[in-house]
């Protein structure tokens, strides 16, 4: 399969999984809060990878995560309806930390460029 072709099934995948989390999964452990970020799908159509973000508690992230994998063949089933494909694949949903992680470094270079902002003020102070 081509990389152009497995690219545009990888988008439509994660548009629909996105719509699905928010419209059809029914699961009061699934926080409103997650949302598909990517989705990798092998050439032959057998697996996809589903990295999900879940801004929420830890408890409710691990609870997010419980109810996707118990409602995969649900989400399968509803991808089979929303996309024709010979071969809905093998979900696995990954949670992907990427937008904590840039939230926390965008948290530290604030405070490190406030230090600054604040020690540039008193050798100001001071050289006067």
């Amino acid at each position: 399969m081509s990389k152009r072709r497995t690219a545009k099934i990888e988008s439509e995948f994660a548009r629909l999984l996105g719509e699905i989390f928010l419209t059809r999964i029914k699961d009061p452990r699934l926080s409103r809060m997650a949302g598909v970020l990517r989705v990798m799908v092998t050439e032959d159509l057998r697996y996809a990878k589903v990295y999900v973000s879940v801004y929420d508690t830890p408890a409710r992230v691990a609870s997010t995560m419980e109810a996707l994998k118990s409602a995969e063949g649900f989400i399968r089933s509803e991808l089979n309806e929303k996309i024709k494909l010979r071969r809905i694949p093998n979900l696995e949903f990954i949670h992907d930390t990427s937008i904590e992680y840039s939230a926390e470094i965008s948290k530290l270079i604030d405070e490190v460029t406030a230090k600054d902002r604040e020690n540039a003020q008193r050798n100001r102070e001071d050289s006067e």
